[in-house]
């Protein structure tokens, strides 16, 4: 370029009485200049054109929140627990209500109760099992709606959450759980009962996890657990239950 230019004001000095010649050279000068910036113009907007990755849209896939299984139970319960710090649920029924503190210190299963009752798990379920002076089971039926959300979810079992101060008192809530082919005693998340015997039932301690306690509406228990039932426990007429989550 530098070259270029140089001969190019040689010829000017050269040809300088021509006027013609002159003006003529001194044109494409010009015009050479020009186009040169042109074209520098063009390549810097072409870079700054193209996309960077910044500009790149960044698609983001979300799970279901309720996207538990058997195979995530625990660790879906421990960051649902810590989202949810609800420890009240109000249990409705076509006898009366009564409500339940969950116990902070079993956090899995306090996390599970109320995931299940914000789903509706609950709302498609009946007090199935009842012995009067000893327990009322609930979280079954035979709603269709009920064995869609287990098969749905798997049927994932908890680990337990044993506490020594946490028995089997008058209206204590804890989890069912299978007894064969279950060393590790591990809770079904979907059964539970409450204890309607007043002296307790303790010979449980320690095999069940108590997880919660009736601290209003033990009038309604006592209802439930003077209804009519079969030879397998289940009341002739269901008594189904609405559960709300208070806080």
């Amino acid at each position: 370029m530098f070259y270029l230019i140089s001969f190019i004001f040689a010829i000017i000095i050269f040809m300088k009485k021509r006027r013609f010649l002159y003006q003529l050279i001194l044109l494409l000068l010009v015009s050479f200049f020009i186009r040169c910036k042109t074209e520098s113009k063009q390549k810097v907007v072409e870079k700054q054109s193209k996309p960077t990755s910044k500009n790149k849209k960044v698609v983001k896939i979300d799970k279901p929140f309720d996207s538990i299984n058997h195979n995530n139970a625990v660790d879906f319960l421990i960051a649902y627990g810590k989202e949810h710090k609800s420890n009240k649920v109000k249990f409705k029924t076509r006898l009366g209500s009564f409500t339940v503190l969950l116990y902070d210190d079993t956090p899995l299963h306090r996390a599970n109760f109320i995931f299940l009752a914000r789903v509706g798990y609950f709302n498609t379920t009946c007090f199935h099992r009842v012995d009067e002076n000893f327990i009322v089971q609930g979280g079954n039926s035979e709603n269709g709606q009920t064995l869609g959300f287990r098969n749905k979810y798997e049927n994932y079992t908890i680990p337990p959450e044993f506490r020594k101060h946490h028995k089997h008192k008058y209206g204590a809530l804890a989890a069912a759980r299978d007894w064969e082919n279950n060393i590790s005693k591990k809770s079904t998340p979907f059964e539970f009962y409450f204890i309607q015997s007043k002296n307790g039932a303790h010979h449980l301690d320690g095999l069940h996890t108590v997880f919660g306690e009736i601290i209003s509406g033990f009038d309604t228990l006592d209802k439930i657990a003077k209804v009519r039932t079969g030879r397998d426990e289940w009341p002739l007429e269901d008594v189904f239950m609405e559960v709300i989550v208070l806080n």
